[in-house]
């Protein structure tokens, strides 16, 4: 993350989907509700980072994409992530889910 932070890939970008996923995720395993919080204001109070919002045309996309992907098992949360990056020209996805290789480079 702070090698990605440092823009040592480019510019770093998010989505809303993915920052729900992060807070709730924060929230549900640490039962720290000051924890999810903190995490969330990091992540929307950085100027480093891009955040992208799912549009209907994006969520669309994504939809036809969790449909096509029946082998990969990726979350819908993941392929509104594929759509937003085929949408905004962005090539490489950090990410620990081996779901994404084959379909865009992962950084992991």
């Amino acid at each position: 993350m702070r090698r990605i932070l440092k823009g040592e890939f480019g510019a770093a970008y998010t989505s809303d989907y993915v920052i729900d996923e992060a807070v709730t995720t924060a929230l549900t395993r640490t039962k720290r509700l000051e924890l999810a919080i903190d995490i969330g204001e990091f992540i929307l109070s950085s100027p480093r980072i891009i955040k992208l919002r799912v549009s209907e045309d994006a969520f669309n996309a994504a939809w036809e994409l969790f449909k096509s992907l029946k082998e990969r098992f990726l979350s819908f949360t993941d392929c509104t992530s594929l759509a937003l990056m085929e949408k905004n020209g962005i090539k490489r996805i950090a990410s620990f889910d081996s779901g994404f290789d084959g379909l865009v480079e992962r950084i992991g």
